[in-house]
């Protein structure tokens, strides 16, 4: 069984010198180290590389340990999140010094999780307090005549002429090329005028309007197939903002394979091989052979159960 520790600092301006005192005899020992600097807990902790190649690399046992709450969670959805996968992968959690280090984050007993609730909503009130304490300055600065932050990317002209291109059909990417941007920037200037929605609002009347044919009959719908997803692949699908993959996933059934673990999915064929598309990146080059191998089980398990192309096979990109 392996210690695995866990860092993380937010900004660049940030250090890890904390949390390397309080991990220091755990690294005496060479225990294997995994960072994500300058990453903000904002970010799900599945979602960030450092902690992702932590779990790549850890095996049913080993102890993932920090040196605070914080550097993992910060809410309450946080914790339900980590605490599913690391009880899938059978890895304890621990912080390493203070009056929690004798608790394993991570245990399914019932006073465990309520305990790492508790905790959890304790950080998430101090990070409120926080941001009512910024919000109380800033006002307060702004009633004094102060001027906050960077200056606007773009003026007001610059913004009206972005809405009324990108009503026009102009790209985001290429309006953010265009003026010089971050495609990001973009988009909030659209937000802010409510561009994005009025366009979807107009296409769907447009759509409603022009149709005065007879409706015709629904299809029938596509018949849906059991199929096991990789554990591995599982989780990062999590990550994907679409509703229907995260519906089929919340929907399977955990299966215990050994050291790891498939959820058992039934879904039409058009949405495994959807999730598998999305999974490609973990079999490109330079990728993980943990993923690479999950990756061509779930494409072999697809091509298994149909073929849309009917020539009873299907390739390993999902095609």
């Amino acid at each position: 069984m392996t210690d695995r520790l866990y860092l993380r600092h937010s900004t660049d301006k940030q250090t890890n010198a904390r949390q390397l005192n309080a991990l220091d005899d755990l690294l005496k020992s060479d225990a294997p180290r995994y960072e994500d600097p300058a990453t903000s807990s904002r970010v799900y902790a599945i979602n960030r590389s450092g902690f992702r190649e932590l779990l790549d690399d850890a095996a049913v046992g080993d102890t993932i340990r920090i040196a605070d709450a914080v550097r993992l969670f910060r809410s309450t959805k946080d914790v339900i999140q980590i605490r599913e996968v690391l009880q899938r992968r059978g890895l304890p959690l621990r912080i390493a010094t203070g009056a929690w280090s004798g608790f394993d984050l991570a245990a399914d007993a019932p006073q465990t999780k309520q305990f790492v609730t508790m905790l959890a909503g304790v950080l998430e009130f101090q990070r409120d307090m926080i941001s009512e304490n910024t919000k109380e300055g800033v006002a307060a600065a702004e009633a004094g005549g102060k001027t906050l932050g960077r200056p606007a990317a773009l003026d007001e002209d610059q913004a009206a002429d972005i809405v009324d291109a990108y009503a026009k059909g102009a790209a985001v990417k290429a309006l953010a090329r265009q003026y010089d941007v971050a495609p990001k920037t973009i988009r909030r200037v659209l937000d802010a005028a409510g561009a994005r929605d009025i366009i979807e609002v107009l296409e769907e009347f447009d759509g409603a309007a022009g149709d005065t044919e007879t409706p015709k009959q629904a299809p029938d719908p596509e018949p849906s197939h059991t199929v096991d997803v990789p554990g591995l692949l599982a989780e990062h699908l999590k990550a994907i903002e679409t509703a229907e993959i995260r519906d089929a996933l919340r929907g399977g059934r955990t299966i215990r394979r050994g050291q790891g673990y498939s959820v058992r999915v039934t879904a039409p064929l058009t949405l495994h091989r959807t999730m598998l598309k999305h999974c490609a990146a973990l079999a490109g080059e330079g990728s993980a052979p943990a993923g690479r191998k999950a990756y061509r089980t779930y494409a072999d398990r697809i091509a298994a159960v149909g073929n849309p192309r009917g020539d009873g096979s299907l390739d390993r990109r999902g095609h």
